[in-house]
This record gives structure tokens, C-alpha cells and sequence, in this order.
């Protein structure tokens, strides 16, 4: 039997094509900002980031124990020193260390010079100033050489990366007080649909709460971005499009859930006609082949699926990886890989299928995924419940339990 969406599945645009176009039209957004260490978090740097100094700043111990000046010393037998001082973290011995000599030394902190050597201090006996060392010292040792970590002039960290907390106790520890990022994104977002209601007003027979907007808000939540929630409209011709007009000329990037399919009230590709331009509509993917790319002047416009798992969907595998173009950040791609489905999967060829699925990790190192549930574009729960995709070819059919498959974790990117 040939499945009725077959036919309909052959002019749809495969999603690694749709990702190629939408990925050769971006640039990164222009302009920067100067931001302390304390607001940085989060953002993409635009500049490398280079070292003022070398790291470690000097010569350091990297244990508690006593440095000394091993010249004449055969560390075969065991040998005498006269501790002359103390070297803390943060206040040095100042002198200079002879033949014979050594010092009390702490964790970073410098060693004198002439010091060559540190032995820790749980090796040694200690009578008045007379430190007795044993026999097989190791010499040479425990020591942080100046320059180890980074020489001055070195890179630390490169233009496009996004700043993590680790980075920037790193800068911090190499004197780096304020970086240069690229601006944040401007975008926008609202819903469509006569059937929605917001969520805390009474729900009209028929109508749905709008939960669209809730799940975009939460999706971006980033600091490279500046968001703003314009609302959720009617299917209102006129009104949709002085509202994309508008909104097009106070923002970089504009995302509409609803109206983008093929029903009499889903306006939103012929607006698009009319105001702007559609680069592509309609999409090999379940869930979301209804979504719209396009611009509308400079504004990057982006119109997904009416239902809440589509709208998800399209988000992960379409949408973000163009935002962060747009932030100037390096490309990345989502985390995939092998794991043994426990449970029978149902699919038709035709479309690239993301189904929700829980990833579990075996004693062994294996990975194991069953279905989330019910795999309805509408039914919100199974992608509650989910932690990954199992993707599935276009032209895969059904499976049965105990199939290897490839699955993508939610929140885990690598680099391209």
C-alpha cells in the first residue's frame, strides 16, 4: 500500500539542505560591547582574548615542604641543610639561596632564587634549623615553572567562543578584567491562532491554551540574546501583517508559531509574499514540515508549526543553530550516537522523524532508548518525559524492538 503522504513528501526540503541555506544567508549580527568579567557570562567573545603575562607569574611550589639549592648534593646519600627563612604564598623570602641552604616553602609560593629543588616536607626530620633530607631524594620536583600554563602573548581564548563560568576564572587569573563580545540578537516572537487562549483566562470551548510562546521563552533563554514576547494574535490578515511590518523594523530576528501550513486561516506565507520574501516553506521533517524561512528586509524571519512539539522541534534542529550564527558563535552540532532501542518504533518513509525517546546508559557503557510515549505533534507529555531524539531516516519504516538507532540528547553540542 503506498502511505497518502508519500506523494507529498517529494518537493519538501530535506533539513540538512534547509540548515545549508539558511546557514550560507547569516552573517553574524554587527557591533560590540565592552563587559566586565561579572556580566559576561554567557555572551560570544568577537575578539581573541590574549595573556598579559605568563601564568604561573614565577617560579612557585606546589607543595608544602623546603627548597633548597642542590648544588654539591649527591641525593644517593641522605644530607643536612640549615633552613635560613620562610617563602608563604604571597610573601616571598627575598634572598637569594647558596650551597647548603634551604627554606620552609608553601604552596605557591616563590621560590627564591638559586632554589632548584623542593622536597616535601612529610620526607624530612627537622632539628632547630637543621632539616635532615633521606637518602633517593628526588631532586628537581614540585615546582611550577613560570610560563608552564601560558607565555605572555599567548591566546587564551579565541573570537566566536561563548563564555563559560570556567572561562572566566581563567581570564581573571590571567588579569583579564573586561572582554569584547558581539551585541545581543534582537528577537521577537508571538503566536496565531483564533483557538488560543493565555494561560490564566478562562478557556472558551474549542480554544487551546497558548503554550507555544511559554516553551519559546524558555528556548531563549540565553544571554546572547535580547527577547522580546509580543503576544499571541488572531488569524487576522491585516493585523499579522502591520504587526511583522512593525516588528521588522525593531528587530534582527522575528519567530511566528501558527499560520505557516495551508489552511484557509494560515496566513503567514502569503504575507511573507507580500512584505517580505519565503527562501523556503515546508520541510522533509516530523514533526514540523510546515516552517517558513525568509526575510522580511534585513530582519531574519522564521514562521514554525502551530503545534507545541513541532514548534520545539523545529526550534532545536532549525532555529538554533541559525541564532547562534547570528551571535558570532563557532559552529556547533548536537551530540549523536548509538543506542539499543528496547521498545517497537512506528514510522512511515517519507520524513526525517524525531521522536522523543529516554536515554539510559548500561553498567557496561552501553546506551539504551525506549519511546517517551505517544509521538502526536500535539501531545506535549512524551517530550516532557524525553531526554533525546530518536532519529530515523526519511525513508526508514518501523522498527522493531532491539534495533540499534541514532539518537541526539537534548542538551549535549559538540564541535563541527
Amino acid at each position: 500500500m503506498t502511505h497518502r503522504c508519500d506523494s507529498k513528501t517529494q518537493h519538501l526540503l530535506p533539513i540538512e539542505q534547509a540548515n545549508a541555506k539558511i546557514r550560507n544567508q547569516l552573517q553574524a549580527v554587527t557591533g560590540n560591547e565592552k563587559l566586565s568579567l561579572n556580566t559576561a557570562l554567557g555572551r560570544t567573545l568577537q575578539k581573541p582574548v590574549f595573556a598579559r603575562y605568563h601564568y604561573p607569574f614565577n617560579n612557585v611550589s606546589s607543595m608544602d615542604g623546603y627548597a633548597l639549592n642542590t648544588q654539591g648534593i649527591n641525593p644517593i646519600q641522605p644530607f643536612q641543610l640549615m633552613c635560613c627563612g620562610t617563602s608563604w604564598a604571597g610573601k616571598p623570602y627575598q634572598k637569594a639561596l647558596t650551597p647548603g641552604q634551604c627554606i620552609r616553602i608553601f604552596t605557591g609560593a616563590v621560590l627564591p632564587q638559586g632554589a632548584d629543588s623542593i622536597i616535601i616536607q612529610e620526607l624530612v626530620s627537622v632539628q632547630n634549623d637543621t632539616i635532615n633530607f633521606p637518602a633517593n631524594s628526588t631532586l628537581h620536583d614540585n615546582i611550577r615553572c613560570s610560563g608552564e600554563d601560558y607565555k605572555k602573548g599567548d591566546l587564551l581564548l579565541p573570537a566566536h567562543k561563548k563564555l563559560t563560568a570556567v572561562d572566566l576564572g581563567f581570564l581573571a587569573s590571567a588579569g583579564i578584567y573586561e572582554v569584547t563580545v558581539y551585541r545581543q540578537v534582537n528577537i521577537a516572537f508571538f503566536s496565531t491562532g483564533d483557538e488560543l487562549t493565555t494561560v490564566g483566562q478562562p478557556l472558551a470551548n474549542g480554544n487551546v491554551f497558548d503554550s507555544n510562546r511559554h516553551a519559546l521563552n524558555g528556548l531563549l533563554n540565553d544571554p546572547c540574546y535580547n527577547c522580546t514576547d509580543l503576544g499571541r494574535y488572531a488569524d487576522h490578515y491585516e493585523l499579522l501583517k502591520k504587526t511583522l511590518q512593525d516588528a521588522a523594523n525593531q528587530y534582527d530576528v522575528l519567530i511566528t508559531t501558527g499560520g505557516a501550513s495551508v489552511g484557509d486561516a494560515d496566513f503567514i506565507k502569503d504575507i511573507m509574499d507580500e512584505i517580505g520574501q519565503i527562501n523556503f516553506w515546508k520541510i522533509a521533517m516530523k514533526p514540523g514540515k510546515p516552517l517558513a524561512f525568509g526575510h522580511i528586509s534585513s530582519t531574519v524571519f522564521f514562521g514554525l508549526p502551530g503545534n507545541p512539539v513541532s514548534v520545539i522541534a523545529t526550534f532545536q534542529q532549525i532555529v538554533e543553530p541559525a541564532l547562534k550564527q547570528l551571535a558570532g558563535l563557532s559552529a556547533t552540532k548536537r551530540l549523536r550516537l548509538k543506542a539499543q532501542c528496547l521498545t517497537d518504533l512506528k514510522k512511515t518513509p517519507g520524513r526525517k522523524d524525531f521522536q522523543r525517546g529516554i536515554l539510559k546508559q548500561k553498567n557496561n557503557g552501553d546506551f539504551t532508548v525506549i519511546s517517551a510515549g505517544q509521538q502526536g505533534s500535539h501531545i506535549l507529555s512524551s517530550i516532557s518525559a524525553a531526554n533525546c531524539y530518536i532519529i530515523l531516516d526519511a525513508q526508514s519504516q518501523s522498527l522493531p524492538a532491539g534495533q540499534w538507532v541514532t539518537v541526539e540528547p537534548f542538551t549535549c553540542f559538540i564541535a563541527e
